[in-house]
């Protein structure tokens, strides 16, 4: 409990100046040490309560929630003309969610009017005398609740939200048949290269330790020589069996940029790059091996984060070598994506620490003694999509199929 001495006279709560600094001193350290008290008493007392009531701590727990950007996330009215689907911020598996249920729910009312008619032709062969009118619903005022099935079925017009057919995966698969293919994606070979005349050559090296099957070729513009563009590069790529190009783009020195080509004919993406952190810097880092790591991606539900998705699929092969037991994962949030890489392994939990639990915040069964441990591997940086060009332009910027900076809206994200 608080102490007497501690706690906040009347004089200490007036906002007056004594001309004594160490008296001003003394006050404020008094009123300060008051404050804490009454607050550490009265969480003490609120987590008496709870012992004895837990739906008292569930409630506040519930109430104590953050209203972050991510709550205040907003998406796009889907019964709109949305275009080609890409700029549109909507949640496809919502979307696919919806459509699902809508189809259910007319496939009920199609069988509940099946049965319906069957019962009604049943009776007027029992009753031929019966008139037919007597069978048809009777009218309904504007004031009566909701309709039934019977009556919904017995109408003209049904009601059903309409939705745009370009958001869904068959539209883009239409759109971007390579990285939509429904068979198994090939082995991917990447050629790695760079700016022109840049000094990035470490970093490039590096990732063709991130990616497999990769090579890097240092891209030089002499004076006597040729300076290749990017077009003239994805085709000589193409003509040697090579599924991507990446270059990696610098300023002062540092990485400011990535772009991914998909051959031969792709789309082109390209990201920003910010906070760029070797694995040597890392405290406590490891060193990657030459095992296929597994890919985690994270939080990719718009129609363009689904695109994104599908090419950093197609950059990996599709089966990992397990016993390496390395991991890249690809966490998307607010539009920004940060890719890490570890090394995982599985140990005995500790009696300190706490079980595993899942998204819902409830802990998860049958891993309740079990605990896995993380150690990066590295590099780590964090990428942003600014924009996807149509195939691959001897020009960049040309012709797009979408352009980042358009929306002025913080709570909404394309990704």
């Amino acid at each position: 409990m608080a102490s007497k001495r501690l706690k906040i006279s009347p004089k200490a709560s007036l906002p007056f100046k004594t001309a004594n600094k160490l008296k001003r001193q003394d006050l404020q350290v008094r009123r300060k040490k008051a404050r804490d008290s009454i607050i550490r008493d009265e969480r003490f007392r609120r987590k008496r309560e709870e012992d004895k009531n837990p739906e008292l701590r569930d409630d506040r727990v519930q109430k104590n929630i953050p209203l972050t950007l991510d709550r205040k996330r907003v998406w796009d009215e889907v019964d709109r003309d949305t275009g080609d689907g890409l700029g549109v911020s909507v949640d496809v598996e919502r979307l696919k969610r919806q459509k699902l249920d809508e189809e259910a729910a007319e496939k009920n009312l199609r069988t509940e009017t099946e049965d319906e008619n069957r019962e009604n032709d049943r009776d007027s062969m029992i009753d031929s005398a019966s008139d037919t009118s007597d069978l048809e619903p009777p009218p309904r005022s504007k004031n009566a609740g909701p309709r039934t099935a019977t009556e919904r079925a017995t109408s003209p017009t049904h009601s059903t939200m309409s939705t745009n057919l370009d958001l869904t995966s068959s539209a883009l698969a239409a759109r971007f048949p390579s990285l939509f293919s429904l068979s198994t994606p090939p082995t991917p070979k990447i050629l790695i290269t760079t700016s022109i005349n840049s000094t990035l050559h470490n970093e490039a090296r590096l990732l063709t330790t991130l990616f497999p099957y990769s090579s890097y070729i240092p891209r030089s513009s002499h004076r006597y020589g040729h300076k290749f563009s990017i077009k003239e590069i994805s085709s000589f790529a193409t003509n040697r069996n090579y599924t991507a190009v990446i270059v990696l783009k610098e300023d002062q020195k540092k990485p400011t940029g990535i772009d991914f080509v998909h051959l031969p004919e792709g789309p082109m993406f390209h990201f920003s790059i910010s906070n760029w952190v070797e694995g040597k810097k890392l405290p406590g880092h490891g060193n990657p091996t030459n095992h296929i790591p597994e890919l985690i991606l994270n939080n990719f539900r718009t129609p363009l984060g689904l695109l994104a998705a599908h090419l950093f699929r197609t950059l990996f092969p599709p089966q990992p070598e397990l016993q390496g037991r390395q991991v890249v994962t690809l966490h998307n949030q607010r539009d920004y994506i940060f890719l890490r890489r570890h090394r995982y392994v599985f140990r005995e939990k500790r009696a300190t620490e706490k079980n595993v639990v899942g998204p819902d915040g409830k802990e998860v069964k049958g891993v309740e003694g079990i605990r896995a441990g993380l150690q990066e591997l590295g590099p780590r940086f964090t990428m942003k999509l600014r924009r996807v060009d149509r195939g691959i332009q001897r020009g960049s910027g040309q012709e797009w199929e979408w352009q980042g900076g358009m929306e002025k809206v913080r709570t909404k994200f394309q990704l």
